[in-house]
């Protein structure tokens, strides 16, 4: 019998990485202009000191797959809430710009490596009907981190603190710690022990507790993968006419998740809305409105996810992209909009991506893969997603200045047009299915 608390301790718990990657990828926001004016950096050096966190995580992205899938999620898992402990203690404590962005590459190459590792454990210990909702926890983990960061931020920035901004920078490494510890208490993915360890029985005890049904669908899936990825799995396997079309759903997936601007947005809050006019300390309190918005409506997705599916909330959160964005463009571009309501196009902005792509992307990218070629499907999706994000983090101060913040929104509105069309042509729906059923369709279907 599934033992229902039980499961959503584990995935809770893996899960609270999200949390660490939202808080270590928004509290930069609070820091960086202390940081610019400290060490007085040039708009590029200082795009570098914000973006090289997101380097790091293109790293933790591209080879999180690697050690996931030779010694396990679990381990993987406890090794990345190490690099979130050590990153937050170091940036904190960096004595010179370089050392500060080597500590925060450290901490990037923790959350790359969650983005891989968090959702694909949770998507291979959680029953099919749940699956959406569990694995979406991961998100909703990275939003209430993202809110808990620019929270922290306020309080010790209004706080007259000396070099608040190490505070802000080290108060990461408390709940670091915690799910450090918690993971020690989390068993290893059964999935994993079945596809590369073949501990069937191993396997079966943990699927007992946590997806019944799904116990021997899984282990005879795994008999029968077996005889369709011969030999080793390898990455090159991803481009395979098989699995081709799989990948390029992950790719796409995560490729329009960055060039929404939700990273220019998340990364530089404070800046935007200063551009626009706005008082710094009313600025300020707007990202708090952000990481507000952001966690409710993510919670509406958390609950909407397998109830109505991912392509309806895909549906959702396209259209409210574009209209936000145009929105948000056109009153930079001096249209009849008074510029006091730009925090409100921001807010609708933040719902959309929360309630559609926020809420999807880990989960669709966790659910396309075959069991063998998982860890390096969701690598693949990662890495794409945050060197995109790098990208953009890195060269948004620069490209703002010279070409201002409006032509910038009304390109990441034509981007989100594209990904509407894509999702009502070519994305499937996975709500409901095994795992299991969901490989066999996906792989009837390319092959």
């Amino acid at each position: 019998m599934q033992n229902k608390h039980y499961v959503l301790f584990l995935s809770i718990t893996a899960a609270l990485g999200g949390f660490l990657f939202g808080f270590d990828t928004a509290v930069i926001s609070g820091a960086e202009r202390d940081i610019q004016a400290l060490w007085q950096l040039s708009d590029l050096k200082h795009g570098l000191a914000v973006a090289v966190a997101l380097y790091g995580t293109v790293l933790g992205a591209l080879f999180g797959g690697i050690p996931a899938d030779r010694w396990g999620r679990k381990t993987s898992l406890l090794w990345i809430g190490l690099f979130y402990f050590v990153s937050a203690l170091g940036s904190a404590l960096a004595a010179d710009v370089n050392s500060f962005m080597l500590f925060r590459f450290l901490g990037g190459l923790g959350v790359g490596a969650s983005s891989v590792v968090a959702p694909m454990y949770i998507s291979e210990i959680a029953p099919a009907a749940r699956r959406g909702q569990l694995v979406a926890l991961y998100q909703f983990n990275i939003v209430f981190g993202i809110l808990m960061a620019y929270f922290s931020n306020y309080l010790i920035g209004t706080a007259n603190l000396n070099e608040a901004w190490r505070w802000m920078m080290g108060v990461e490494a408390i709940p670091a710690l915690i799910y450090t510890v918690l993971i020690f208490k989390v068993p290893k993915s059964p999935r994993w022990l079945i596809a590369k360890r073949r501990d069937f029985e191993g396997a079966r005890e943990i699927l007992t507790k946590t997806d019944p049904e799904g116990v021997d669908e899984a282990i005879a899936l795994a008999i029968e993968e077996s005889k369709i990825i011969k030999g080793k799995a390898s990455v090159g396997m991803l481009f395979n006419s098989k699995f081709r079309k799989i990948s390029i759903m992950a790719v796409l997936m995560a490729f329009f998740n960055q060039v929404s601007g939700i990273n220019a947005i998340i990364y530089f809050a404070p800046r935007v809305f200063e551009s626009a006019g706005i008082a710094s300390e009313t600025a300020l309190m707007s990202t708090i409105g952000i990481g507000v918005i952001n966690l409710v409506t993510t919670m509406l997705g958390l609950y909407l996810i397998d109830k109505f599916g991912r392509k309806l909330l895909m549906y959702i959160g396209s259209i409210g992209y574009i209209v936000s964005l145009s929105l948000m463009a056109y009153s930079y571009f001096g249209g009849a909009i008074d510029s006091s309501l730009l925090p409100y196009f921001v807010f609708v902005f933040i719902a959309s991506h929360a309630i559609g792509q926020g809420s999807v992307i880990w989960v669709f990218i966790s659910e396309i893969f075959p069991n063998e070629l998982r860890a390096f499907g969701q690598s693949m999706g990662s890495f794409t997603h945050w060197i995109l994000a790098a990208l953009i983090a890195n060269i948004f101060p620069l490209i703002a200045n010279q070409y201002g913040a409006g032509n910038i929104f009304a390109f990441f509105a034509v981007m989100m047009v594209l990904q509407l069309l894509w999702v009502a042509w070519k994305m499937p729906e996975t709500k409901g299915r095994s795992l299991e059923e969901l490989q066999r369709e996906l792989l009837g279907k390319n092959g």
